[in-house]
């Protein structure tokens, strides 16, 4: 399995069994507060300055980050109707053995 499907499967597994936070303000909040386990962000974001910090605070916070191709599969993997730039996984839920993949 690719690490974006990977990514998309712990989204939505975490949706339903866990918790998550949807959008770019969510996001950097959940990284600074240290409460994200995985950070995905989309690709096609646009402007990318909307997440171009993302990986650099995961980075320096040591939260495993994925960057997938689609904000569009990345908003359907969190249950909305539409596109969201950036998701984090606060508790995995049934997707917990799926990112200790991540995590490595």
């Amino acid at each position: 399995m690719a690490e974006n499907e990977k990514a998309y499967e712990v989204v939505e597994l975490a949706k339903t069994t866990g918790k998550i936070r949807k959008g770019t303000n969510e996001v950097t909040k959940a990284i600074e507060r240290g409460t994200a386990k995985l950070v995905v962000y989309a690709k096609d974001t646009n402007p990318p300055e909307i997440v171009m910090h993302i990986p650099l605070l995961c980075k320096e916070k040591k939260i495993p980050c994925v960057e997938v191709p689609s904000k569009e599969e990345l908003g359907a993997a969190a249950g909305l109707g539409l596109g969201t730039s950036a998701v984090a996984v606060v508790e995995a839920g049934e997707g917990a053995g799926l990112l200790k993949e991540f995590t490595q």
